[in-house]
C-alpha cells in the first residue's frame, strides 16, 4: 500500500501527542523502527515530543547522529531564557529600534499584536512579543554561504547593544537546535519511504529560523482580554518546528480532526516537533500540518522558543510521487521555498494593518 493510500485509513482523532525516543536511532533497524513511529506521528497527529533523558550525551550529536536525548544541555537553555528575560525586559521604545520593518528577511523585534496570524477570528492581533534570527556563524565571518543563499528571505542578522549576552545565547540554541534538525531530516526521509539522504542537497544552507517569543502578562497595558491569544489558530510554514516550551506553563494546544483543542502540555527534558506547510505540500497532505495555537491563560509571563526548519530557499517543493494516486491526486502546483514562506510572512504581518 503506498503513502497516499495509507493515509486515507487515518482520522486524525487524537487526545494525547505521542512521545518519541531518538535513542533508536543508533541501528539500521531502529531507525526503521523510529521512522515507522514517526509515520504514524506524523500522518495522525502533526505533533511529536522527542524525549530527553541523560544531557550528558549532547557530543554525541554531531559525530555520530545518534543521542538517547534531544541533545540540548540544560545549561545552553538556561543561559538564553536568561538572555530572553533580560531582552524582552528593555522598554519598548529600545526594542523598537530593531523592528523587524526596518530590516530584510522580517529579522529583529516585532512588539506584541504586530502580528496576526489569524486575522479571521481575531481583530486585535497576536498577543506575543518576539525576535527572529537566522543563520549566523557564533564567530562571525565576512563570506558566509549559508546566510548568502537564503534568497528570498536574505538579511542579515540584527542584535541590540543594550543587551550584549543576548546574541551569544541566541546563537548557541540555534545551533544546537540545527544539529537536531539535521537529525530528523533523514529520519523523515525513511518515513515517507525515500533515502535517508533525500535531503542533504535541499538544506545544505540551513534554512532554519528561529523566534525568541515572550508571552506578557495582561496588565491593562494593551486591550487585550482571556480570549486574545498569543497566537491564533495556524500552521507553521516550513517542513518542521522544533519548540522548546517553557516549564510548569501550558499554552500550546493542538486541534484534532474533531475540532477539539488537546493540551501539549510542556514535560520536563522533551521538546515539541511538529509538522510544517513545506513537508505537507511535500507528501500532498499525507503528513498532516496540524492547526494550533498557543493560549496564555496561566497568569504567568511565558517563554518559548520555536526553530522553524526548512529547506533551502531555492528549493522546488512539489508532491512526491508515493504521495500521490489515482485516489489522491496531487492537490498543490510547484513553488520554491522561499517564495512561499516569504509570501506567508507577507500575509501574517498586512493582517494587523
Amino acid at each position: 500500500m503506498s503513502l497516499a493510500d495509507s493515509a486515507a485509513a487515518v482520522d486524525g482523532a487524537f487526545t494525547s501527542i505521542p512521545i518519541i525516543d531518538l535513542s533508536k536511532r543508533t541501528t539500521p533497524e531502529g531507525r526503521i523502527a523510529l521512522a515507522q513511529e514517526i509515520r504514524d506521528a506524523c500522518m495522525k497527529v502533526g505533533f511529536f515530543y522527542s524525549a530527553h533523558s541523560d544531557h550528558n550525551a549532547f557530543h554525541l550529536i554531531q559525530f555520530i547522529l545518534a543521542v538517547k536525548n534531544h541533545g540540548i544541555p540544560p545549561e545552553c537553555l538556561n543561559k538564553v531564557l536568561a538572555a530572553m528575560k533580560e531582552y524582552f525586559a528593555l522598554d519598548s521604545e529600545t526594542k523598537l529600534k530593531l523592528h523587524h520593518n526596518n530590516y530584510s528577511g522580517f529579522k529583529g523585534y516585532s512588539p506584541p499584536l504586530d502580528a496576526n496570524i489569524d486575522p479571521t477570528n481575531n481583530t486585535k492581533g497576536d498577543f506575543h512579543e518576539g525576535f527572529r534570527v537566522g543563520w549566523e556563524e557564533i564567530k562571525a565571518k565576512d563570506n558566509d554561504e549559508k546566510r548568502a543563499n537564503d534568497g528570498a528571505m536574505a538579511g542579515a542578522n540584527v542584535w541590540p547593544s543594550e543587551c550584549p549576552r543576548f546574541r551569544e545565547a541566541c546563537l548557541e540554541y540555534y545551533h544546537e537546535a540545527v544539529g537536531i534538525g539535521k537529525v530528523l531530516y533523514p529520519l523523515f526521509a525513511l518515513a515517507l519511504n525515500l533515502p535517508e539522504t533525500f535531503f542533504d542537497d535541499k538544506t545544505k544552507n540551513s534554512a532554519a529560523i528561529m523566534r525568541a517569543l515572550h508571552y506578557p502578562l495582561q496588565d491593562g497595558q494593551f486591550d487585550v482580554d482571556d480570549d486574545t491569544p498569543g497566537i491564533g489558530a495556524h500552521t507553521d510554514f516550513k517542513c518542521f518546528t522544533i519548540l522548546w516550551q517553557q516549564p510548569g506553563i501550558t499554552a500550546l494546544q493542538v486541534r484534532n480532526s474533531e475540532n477539539r483543542w488537546i493540551d501539549a502540555v510542556p514535560i520536563d527534558g522533551t521538546l515539541v516537533i511538529n509538522i510544517g506547510d513545506q513537508l505537507a505540500l511535500w507528501t500532498n497532505d499525507v503528513f498532516k500540518s496540524t492547526i494550533h495555537r498557543a493560549m496564555n491563560k496561566s497568569g504567568q509571563e511565558r517563554y518559548s522558543i520555536p526553530m522553524f526548519f526548512g529547506t533551502d530557499y531555492h528549493v522546488n517543493i512539489e508532491p512526491i510521487p508515493s504521495c500521490v494516486s489515482e485516489d489522491r491526486l496531487s492537490k498543490y502546483s510547484p513553488i520554491t521555498a522561499g517564495e512561499y514562506v516569504n509570501q506567508r510572512l507577507k500575509n501574517m504581518y498586512q493582517g494587523t494593518q
